[in-house]
């Protein structure tokens, strides 16, 4: 069993920064590509980066590309989400996601962290 817990959410004007944090639990952390997914109010949840288990390759949503990095720290077993820029339109709860396998931008992804909210304000 893989636990995620992401934090670094919070209120954040436009315009400005939030780095998300998903810590994982296991020894195995290393070997599994993770995600970053978000669920706006009324809207499903879209896919927004996606890293490799090594770091060499990542991912991004068209809408974050430019304007969010994904980044992972093995020894560290936490996977970062750098968010600059931010959008009114970015408002949404945030989770984490890691995977058996080859990374995916889709959200079939085993294992799954209970969220972090990020608000951004106009």
């Amino acid at each position: 069993q893989v636990q995620l817990v992401e934090s670094g959410g919070g209120l954040v004007q436009a315009g400005g920064s939030l780095r998300l944090s998903c810590a994982a639990s296991g020894r195995t952390f290393s070997s599994y590509p993770m995600g970053w997914f978000r669920q706006a109010p009324g809207k499903e949840r879209e896919f927004v980066a996606a890293i490799s288990w090594s770091g060499g390759s990542t991912y991004y949503a068209d809408s974050v590309k430019g304007r969010f990095t994904i980044s992972r720290d093995n020894a560290k077993n936490t996977v970062y989400l750098q968010m600059n820029s931010l959008k009114p339109e970015d408002t949404a709860i945030y989770y984490c996601a890691a995977r058996q396998g080859r990374v995916t931008t889709t959200p079939d992804y085993d294992y799954w962290g209970q969220g972090t909210q990020v608000t951004v304000s106009s």
